[in-house]
């Protein structure tokens, strides 16, 4: 069978040449096209903006509760000397920032203890960046509250709106403004998520009553309030749940009214002091071993103190075993279980005032009247 004929050299390049003059054409005309497509230079502009209406109430709230409270809230720098190894001379450089607000309008600011602890000075810039140093006033670790001061002149000074704690409603909106991770003025929005929380103070004693929310608080959030709808103070946002480090959603805050009970005294006096009666107390063990009731059991009464002028006995021991003293159950009706809930009641407070106990002392319910000495 004969092969079919090949094409030849010339009949190669001729088939090449009509490939090429196709492709040409057909890009000529797409570019015509193209070039046909393109709108006038006239209608090259920016499109017009459509109006937005109305903002929603929500949004009007969230911006009339920022403008508001935004002023009280300042960022906290916190200070540590360096020394330099080529000099004896030590310089304040920054340790850690955190968030606080202005309490009233003699400079006072309130922040979380754990915000300056270690610290030797800080710094407190308000939401105009005005920056001034800071002097401490008082601190009260057990409930990792703060108290510092800053000299500015009092048009700077916006004291914030102090709301109430005790009739918060789980599902209320709420206002957190802080610096987290030094982005000052930074706001977040949730809800109440539950109430009556305990977290643990950097001293280990439990701050009862702890406020939890959704609203996003990451770290520099630590010492800023926590506000209502009304942009009102409710709490100060002190710790968070996260495995990562970040914002996971639970949130804690120190409730406003103990914030409202302990910071005047900070403030009058540099430290809360407590009341007291002048006692040593038993562990717990020491009620199970001798099946005691709940309650804290006095194991010691200090020489004039209010407890021995009142007439309160102590567990001793003798030769025959353990000698019956007084456990006391209750502090004006209100229950005593253990030594920190007598010492929460306490610091509800003032050294003089006058109270009345509810006693076990030997086998029977008993009360004494006694008033409040002072601790060291």
């Amino acid at each position: 069978m004969a092969e079919p004929a090949r094409p030849t050299g010339a009949a190669t390049l001729l088939l090449i040449g009509a490939v090429a003059a196709a492709m040409f054409w057909l890009g000529q005309h797409s570019a015509a096209e193209s070039l046909a497509a393109t709108p006038p230079a006239a209608s090259v502009v920016p499109r017009a903006v459509v109006a937005r209406g109305e903002l929603a109430a929500d949004e009007r709230n969230n911006i009339d509760v920022f403008k508001s409270a935004s002023p009280s809230v300042v960022h906290i720098t916190t200070l540590e000397r360096a020394a330099s190894l080529f000099s004896i001379d030590a310089t304040q450089v920054p340790r850690g920032t955190g968030t606080g607000f202005m309490w009233d309008d003699h400079g006072h600011i309130v922040t979380n203890f754990h915000v300056i602890q270690g610290g030797n000075g800080a710094r407190v810039t308000l939401s105009d960046n005005s920056t001034y140093s800071a002097s401490l006033v008082g601190v009260f670790p057990d409930r990792d509250l703060a108290v510092l001061r800053i000299d500015a002149p009092a048009a700077k000074l916006k004291a914030i709106a102090v709301g109430q704690s005790s009739n918060l409603l789980v599902g209320q909106k709420v206002y957190a403004i802080g610096n987290p991770f030094g982005f000052d003025q930074t706001l977040t929005t949730g809800i109440v998520s539950a109430l009556n929380r305990e977290i643990e103070s950097v001293t280990r004693r439990p701050i009862r009553g702890a406020i939890q929310t959704d609203a996003a608080i990451n770290p520099g959030n630590s010492g800023g309030p926590l506000l209502d709808s009304a942009g009102r103070l409710i709490g100060i946002n002190t710790a968070i749940y996260s495995p990562s480090g970040g914002s996971a959603g639970i949130g804690f805050a120190i409730p406003v009214d103990e914030v409202n009970r302990i910071v005047p005294r900070l403030i009058r006096d540099g430290r809360l002091i407590r009341p007291s009666l002048g006692i040593s107390a038993a562990p717990p063990e020491f009620n199970r071993a001798l099946g005691l009731p709940a309650g804290v059991a006095i194991v010691e009464v200090a020489p004039g103190s209010t407890a021995a002028e009142a007439g309160l006995r102590p567990f001793r021991r003798s030769e025959r075993g353990v000698v019956s003293g007084d456990l006391i159950t209750a502090i004006d009706r209100q229950p005593v279980t253990t030594l920190e809930s007598m010492l929460d009641q306490f610091e509800r407070r003032q050294p003089g005032d006058a109270v009345t106990l509810q006693l076990w002392r030997d086998g029977a319910h008993v009360e004494l009247r006694v008033r409040l000495g002072q601790s060291e």
